[in-house]
């Protein structure tokens, strides 16, 4: 049975004072953990044109993700329908896959440090291309828990993060598709303008 998963993100240009500033109000961490996230797609790319998301997560326990959109729009928050199972490995679980017709399209990675704060979850995503605060809970609690944090409500992020890195692949030309830290290694560009059009509730 799918859940709705509701959220919202923010860019961060001070981590540690955020982080200070999360336990101030009480957050508790549950630790900081290295990501590795594989988005499948048929070969007609028909779950990403559909906005859909089928994902294998290590972290380094591996998960098994599909979202899909919410079945009303929301102007405030990101929600969609989610669906998560446990798996013992990903290789048996990319040979189940790529027999229903699903391949490996794109990498991405973060570090992700997660905090509870009362009935919401605070995670602290550090990516190859900036720091983002993403919280999720219900939607009274998520604008509690920002104004708490001195967050800029009117400056909230909706966007998923490939649709954001996709929107710098191509406003950079950048010759990769994988958001990886060896892909962003020794890259001097500075993607805060480029993240910042993202602020403000713009979805992609």
């Amino acid at each position: 049975m799918s859940a709705l998963e509701i959220e919202v993100k923010f860019l961060v240009e001070d981590p540690a004072d955020l982080q200070r500033r999360i336990a101030a109000r009480g957050g508790r961490s549950a630790g900081r953990r290295f990501e590795r996230n594989f988005r499948y797609d048929d070969a007609h790319g028909s779950l990403r044109k559909h906005q859909r998301l089928l994902r294998l997560r290590e972290d380094p326990q591996v998960t098994l993700t599909y979202k899909a959109p919410a079945p009303e729009a929301d102007q405030e928050f990101k929600v969609h329908q989610e669906v998560e199972v446990g798996v013992a490995r990903r290789e048996p679980m990319e040979t189940i896959l790529a027999a229903l017709g699903y391949q490996r399209v794109q990498c991405y990675e973060k570090w992700r440090e997660t905090f509870r704060l009362g009935t919401v979850d605070l995670c602290l995503d550090q990516l190859p291309l900036g720091d983002f605060l993403e919280i999720e809970g219900p939607r009274d609690a998520i604008r509690r828990a920002a104004d708490h944090l001195e967050l800029d409500w009117g400056r909230r992020i909706l966007a998923n993060y490939l649709a954001i890195f996709e929107a710098l692949r191509r406003n950079h030309h950048l010759g990769f598709a994988d958001l990886t830290f060896a892909n962003f290694d020794g890259l001097t560009t500075d993607w805060r303008p480029s993240l910042r059009a993202f602020e403000g509730a713009r979805r992609s």
